[in-house]
């Protein structure tokens, strides 16, 4: 099993890096067929001061008297080592540039991924155990809502309320500890609608299934069944989409940082694409997919750890997700010919589920 782990782990690794050279020369070719010669022009661009000796010294250095093919490669190689180049409007490596504006950035979409994953929990968590009539409907109709309404007007929702009215945190101010906390809140919440909607309908397939209810049968209580033997099971789709929503947060986090001021990677791209820097919207764009990249190969190396039905040899077995295939974003309870076995196959970590059940009765 574990020599089967580790071939998996690097035939993903693989493919992961594959990806991120081809991200990266779509982009350069992209940039390439634009028209005109955005970085001959912002070089000889008097604002920017350049001499002639430092003009032909850049131009040397991208390369932009060589071939396309040539450009490509030297600009692949600098990327490969962490060389992004030196900026066409700041005159200052972009790796610095990056650097410096990672941070806030970083801060700001991990709270909101934490936001959108407590947020979604406390949803999924209160359409399972809430009656009705105290309020699972609204609960389930959250996502919709959350989903429709851009991070954008929730950012300035918040600023008005808790700024403006009850003074919580400055504008003036943004990287304090509560202008973070509510832009990750107007991030946060749209993401959350998505993971929220996974888990209340992986939920509900799982609480109709016969293990649930040989466990409420035998008096276990709603609360008990969902963290005991529902959560695990039905939250591992909800991997697959957290990780797909990093692509969101990246987006999201540029938006929200020029609602709130924050300087981050937004403001750098704003600019960059502004004075069509090129070598810093070239640079920022390969650290996406980077970033986008490697957070789906972690979630698809866990995904067999979490879930041990998951065949990563790609061989079909009834019953049993294959994984990268439709059915591993959704994994049902293999079928079973007894209660025992139900609920046994719903909660794997348990030692003993019969035993822990028949002890409440």
């Amino acid at each position: 099993m574990r020599q089967n782990y580790t071939r998996f782990a690097l035939r993903r690794t693989g493919q992961a890096v594959i990806v991120v050279l081809l991200a990266y020369v779509f982009t350069f070719f992209v940039i390439s067929v634009l028209p005109g010669d955005p970085v001959t022009s912002t070089l000889r661009n008097p604002d920017n001061g350049f001499t002639e000796e430092e003009i032909a010294r850049i131009v040397a250095y991208y390369g932009l008297d060589q071939p396309l093919l040539v450009q490509l490669w030297g600009s692949l190689t600098r990327f490969v080592v962490g060389d992004f180049g030196v900026s066409l409007r700041s005159n200052l490596p972009v790796a610095d540039l990056i650097g410096d504006a990672l941070p806030s950035t970083l801060a700001l979409a991990g709270s909101a991924l934490l936001v959108a994953v407590v947020l979604a929990a406390l949803i999924a968590f209160g359409t399972q155990v809430l009656p009705v009539r105290y309020g699972q409907g609204l609960l389930r109709a959250f996502p919709s809502l959350f989903l429709s309404v851009p991070n954008f007007v929730i950012g300035l929702l918040l600023i008005n309320v808790f700024a403006f009215g009850l003074g919580l945190f400055r504008i003036v101010d943004p990287e304090s500890g509560w202008a973070t906390f509510f832009a990750a809140v107007a991030l946060g919440i749209p993401v959350s609608a998505q993971i929220a909607e996974v888990l209340i309908t992986n939920l509900d397939h799982a609480s109709s299934q016969e293990y649930a209810s040989v466990a409420r049968s035998r008096g276990l209580t709603q609360r008990r069944l969902f963290t005991r033997h529902l959560l695990k099971p039905s939250a591992l789709p909800a991997v697959t989409v957290l990780a797909l929503t990093v692509g969101e947060l990246l987006g999201g986090s540029l938006i929200t940082e020029a609602v709130f001021g924050r300087s981050g990677i937004g403001s750098i791209v704003q600019r960059a694409v502004a004075s069509q820097d090129l070598p810093v919207l070239q640079a920022v764009v390969g650290l996406a997919a980077v970033v986008f990249v490697v957070v789906n190969l972690l979630a698809d190396l866990a995904y067999p750890i979490l879930d041990p039905r998951v065949d990563i040899e790609g061989n079909r077995k009834k019953g049993v997700p294959v994984i990268g295939d439709g059915d591993a974003a959704a994994p049902q309870p293999a079928s079973v010919s007894s209660s025992a076995s139900a609920i046994a196959a719903a909660s794997p970590a348990s030692d003993s589920p019969l035993k822990e059940e028949a002890s409440i009765v």
